[in-house]
């Protein structure tokens, strides 16, 4: 075949070592509702280590105002580059609408929000392209899922997709308490879902980080025909996706040590409280961090 022959050998010698990267995944959110997102990158990625920061002094971001969210948000993420972390994950609705574009120009890491997961998985699920999104009030009313959809959309050159959000502000507290079934929790869920039921959705994202804890009741009102997209979920895929496709990922030997550090500017207590509602056994201590402001 003369010297035009291509041969799909590859001679060993010929390929570079595997890139590993053994630094820590810097996760982060006002609270506890972040460890949902951690959670599944624990699962997912289970030989990567991680440092979670739960803003707790300066919970919840949701009734702060954008500028707050940002001074705070920048802080523990500047904080996390600092020490290390090859990748900072916004573990909360609030500080990725507020502050995600900021933080991907300003930091040399790879920096990954929890809004754009979830559209993308939520576009691509759709059929009838009538989407729901429940979140905090805050979250809501700053429109950043919708404007991430059309943005999302028009990138894509895809079918445009009707958005219906709706706050379902008692979520929170409700989950924080522990209280995820039962008939009170049952009645709220249906008198917030119904607008979105009327709307003839196909397909619901759980635009908070606590809503996980509550996708039983949401698809008990919603019906087993919607699709419930978790942005915690959507998270954790994308962390993979990223730092597989830059070569960043933690070393798989066995013996090597895994890091899960846990970390609360407020109260270590509380936070291991609460904390244990999300992550279970998973976490042993809280350490407390100060302000990391003044």
């Amino acid at each position: 075949m003369g010297d035009d022959h291509v041969t799909n050998n590859v001679d060993p010698a010929d390929i570079g070592p595997e890139t590993f990267n053994n630094a820590p995944i810097g996760v982060f959110d006002s609270g506890v509702g972040g460890l949902t997102v951690a959670r599944t990158i624990v699962d997912q990625l289970p030989h990567e280590s991680l440092i979670y920061i739960g803003d707790t002094a300066h919970s919840p971001y949701g009734d702060k105002s954008l500028d707050e969210v940002r001074t705070y948000a920048r802080a523990v993420a500047d904080d996390l580059v600092a020490r290390g972390c090859k990748m900072i994950v916004i573990a909360c609705n609030s500080a990725s609408a507020a502050f995600a574009d900021i933080a991907i120009e300003d930091y040399d890491v790879p920096v990954i929000p929890v809004i754009l997961p979830a559209v993308k998985r939520a576009t691509s699920t759709t059929h009838n392209r009538k989407v729901g999104v429940i979140g905090t009030a805050a979250t809501v009313a700053s429109g950043e899922y919708a404007r991430t959809f059309e943005r999302y959309i028009a990138d894509e050159g895809m079918a445009e997709v009707d958005v219906y959000s709706e706050a379902c502000p008692l979520f929170v507290p409700f989950v924080e308490r522990g209280i995820t079934t039962g008939r009170q929790i049952l009645g709220i869920t249906e008198n917030y879902l119904e607008p979105l039921k009327e709307a003839g959705v196909d397909t619901v994202v759980l635009g908070c980080t606590h809503y996980p804890l509550l996708t039983g009741v949401v698809q008990l009102v919603m019906g087993d025909e919607v699709t419930l997209v978790s942005s915690a979920e959507e998270t954790a895929k994308s962390v993979y996706r990223t730092l597989s496709e830059t070569g960043q990922l933690a070393d798989t030997d066995p013996d090597r040590e895994v890091s899960l550090s846990f970390e609360s500017t407020g109260d270590p207590a509380r936070f291991a409280s609460l904390a244990t509602r999300f992550l279970g056994p998973a976490i042993t201590s809280v350490s407390h961090i100060p302000e990391l402001f003044r």
